[in-house]
């Protein structure tokens, strides 16, 4: 009876065993430390099984391990049993499997989660998510790029995850965006208890090249170049230092963009409140120039008060020069009072304004008539240009250059940089120009020659030259041309060759051109005036006579 009962006994414990299941391998299973020894920790996850796993496993990075004989902790099964019978265990993977299922929670709550750095890879840092290993690029580590990340490493902190696949087993996270939320959530904050208008201690964070950020607690402000101060500031760093306590006005907050414009010379009186009374138009003014364009240069006449020299209001005589060429930069001049525009902040001064009109000077030292000596500046098609005092030139046009040649021919025996004498014949100082004559001062010889000539006369030429086309006679030295027309009356004598170089000939003036230079003479002209004049003295063609009959009573009464 004994070794029947025994017999079911045994029966009932075996059919029990096999119906308790056996631990599926590569799930995690609860098991409990029952020894340490040799740097593991001895751990019995039941069903009759123990296994090893080394103390480093239970420690997160940087720690110590935190393990005691007698604690519950869950593992990782990888084989029932290995060689030596034992079971193959580990924490590492049953962290990573818990972490796995925590962190595809958070992510999908978009939650953070808390991590802490421990190591450096290629394009940035390895994070463990308790358990879970990690990626951090490193233009997620700060706002700003970091330099030193040693701060940072084994510290436990929050961050965002970006990504993640299980199935490859890649996580990427951000600290940036905890940062940049938590900013947003402090600028928020100090922006709410700002106002237009408020006067307000800041520090100077950084410095560019249109202005300054200053720190106002938490929240950074854009304080720009040309609100810094009422004068010309070249660049932040001639009145502003990195560190340094400012006081500063806010102009304007967006509470859309979160974005805050201040202001210091705001802060101080506006120089532009008394210009009108301090500088009145025409008068004259020392300043500095602070800066030169290709359009005209600005002065300083006062901190926070330039006035624009237009380049047109350079110069009485550099028309065409780049306003560097005549003043420089940080120089000091004279300037007079144009214009002012305050509504706009402008005032328009002028240079040359300071200095006396040169033509005005010309006109006044060189009369109409008087002499000038000067250099030949330049030669056009229409005359010379002659440079006089004051940097002014004066112009010498092609008619009169001389009383004998064409101007065409004249200009020819002139080179630039001949010295010349000319006759001062006009001045319009409202058009800038200066008439000379170099003829002026040479004698007319055909004006000498014809002297006490009239249209009409009967003068006496000698013939000097016989052509096709008429004769070259000369009077007095004057030289004219009498046409064939105007050889004769009867077409039968007009011709040249009946004349001969030397011959004595009277002719009539029929014109006199002083441009020209010519005169215009006529045998044929004087021949009718005879005929008329005989006429009138002898008798009429009507009376009967013939005027073979009066032309030799009148060559009679002529002998």
């Amino acid at each position: 009876m004994c070794a029947k009962n025994a017999m079911e006994e045994f029966e009932a414990l075996l059919k029990e065993s096999f119906e308790i299941d056996t631990p599926e391998e590569g799930t995690v299973v609860k098991g409990k430390v029952i020894a340490i020894e040799a740097g593991q920790a001895i751990v019995d996850v039941g069903y009759k099984m123990e296994g090893r796993i080394d103390l480093k496993e239970f420690a997160n990075p940087g720690e110590q391990p935190n393990i005691n004989v007698g604690d519950e902790v869950e593992v990782y099964l990888d084989r029932v049993e290995n060689a030596r019978g034992e079971a193959v265990i580990s924490r590492e993977k049953a962290r990573r499997e818990e972490a796995w299922d925590r962190l595809e929670k958070a992510y999908a709550a978009e939650t953070r989660v808390d991590g802490a750095i421990f190591g450096r890879v290629k394009g940035g840092f390895t994070v463990d998510l308790g358990g879970a290993v990690a990626f951090l690029p490193g233009s997620q580590v700060d706002v700003r790029p970091v330099r030193d990340a040693g701060p940072l490493m084994g510290m436990k902190q929050p961050f965002q995850i970006l990504k993640m696949d299980r199935r490859r087993g890649n996580i990427v996270v951000s600290r940036r965006a905890i940062l940049e939320e938590s900013r947003a959530e402090q600028r928020a904050e100090v922006i709410g208890n700002l106002t237009e208008g408020q006067t307000i201690d800041g520090v100077v964070k950084n410095i560019t090249e249109y202005g300054a950020f200053v720190d106002l607690g938490g929240v950074d402000g854009l304080l720009h170049v040309t609100d810094m101060a009422w004068r010309r500031v070249n660049h932040p760093s001639e009145i502003l230092a990195i560190g340094e306590t400012i006081k500063v006005q806010v102009i304007k907050i967006n509470k859309d963009t979160h974005r805050i414009s201040l202001g210091m010379k705001q802060l101080q009186a506006d120089p532009w409140d008394a210009v009108e009374r301090a500088y009145p138009l025409g008068s004259v003014h020392k300043g500095r120039v602070t800066n030169i364009t290709d359009y005209g240069a600005f002065v300083e006449l006062e901190a926070g008060v330039e006035g624009l020299v237009h380049v047109s209001e350079m110069s009485w005589t550099k028309k065409n020069v780049h306003p560097g060429k005549i003043v420089s930069t940080s120089q000091e001049v004279d300037v007079m009072v144009l214009e002012i525009d305050s509504a706009k902040r402008r005032v328009s001064l002028g240079l040359k304004q300071t200095q006396r009109n040169p033509w005005e000077v010309f006109a006044e030292t060189h009369p109409v008539g008087s002499t000038i000596e000067g250099e030949v500046k330049n030669i056009t098609e229409f005359g010379l240009f002659v440079g006089l005092d004051n940097d002014i030139d004066g112009m010498v046009h092609l008619s009169d250059l001389s009383w004998d040649q064409r101007g065409e021919d004249a200009i020819q025996n002139y080179r630039k940089g001949d010295t010349v004498k000319a006759a001062v014949t006009e001045v319009d100082v409202e058009k800038e120009r200066i008439s000379l004559s170099i003829k002026a001062l040479g004698d007319d010889s055909f004006t000498d020659a014809v002297d006490g000539v009239k249209r009409g006369s009967v003068i006496t030429v000698a013939v000097t030259a016989i052509e096709d086309g008429g004769i070259e006679v000369e009077y007095n030295g004057a030289k004219s041309f009498i046409r064939r027309s105007d050889l004769s009356r009867d077409r039968a004598d007009q011709r040249p060759e009946r004349f001969q170089v030397g011959d004595s000939v009277d002719v009539r003036v029929t014109n006199i051109d002083p441009k020209t230079r010519r005169l215009g003479l006529s045998i044929k002209a004087r021949e009718i005036a005879e005929e008329k004049e005989a006429v009138e003295q002898y008798g009429s063609s009507d009376s009967g006579a013939s005027l073979g009959d009066i032309l030799g009573a009148a060559l009679k009464g002529g002998n």
